[in-house]
């Protein structure tokens, strides 16, 4: 069974980038591992994870999702002290889910793997003179 799977860390800070972002990656794939799951794409941007796994149907969506939040939660806090201080949690609570069939496997792969091209350029809001 695929799942597209996002979350996002606490207050949607943008905590996950540079060596948290190396790490955060090599951590999903260990415990994809583990459970003998499939990363198919998957895209780590600063504010949130893109993930598409498919994994065993006897798993619902709400393990598999909280399987890879709980473990890379307790191995980066413990490994990136400053999470600790920036954040009471690393994850938000909640989380996004979706079964994805054979025929919309390869859309939502795309989807993933083209993240990192459609990141917005922050526009100057009101008031921000001087600010590009």
């Amino acid at each position: 069974m695929g799942y597209h799977v996002v979350w996002c860390p606490k207050y949607r800070r943008r905590v996950l980038d540079g060596r948290v972002k190396t790490r955060l990656e090599e951590l999903i794939r260990v415990k994809a591992a583990e459970h003998g799951w499939e990363i198919v794409a998957l895209e780590v941007m600063p504010d949130h994870v893109y993930l598409f796994v498919k994994a065993h149907p006897k798993n619902s969506p709400s393990y598999v999702a909280n399987q890879f939040k709980g473990y890379t939660s307790h191995v980066l806090r413990e490994e990136f002290p400053h999470l600790r201080s920036q954040l009471p949690t690393l994850w938000s609570r909640s989380y996004f889910v979706a079964s994805v069939g054979t025929v919309s496997a390869t859309t939502v792969q795309r989807y993933i793997e083209t993240q990192d091209e459609k990141v917005p350029k922050r526009v100057a809001g009101p008031g921000a003179v001087g600010r590009a």
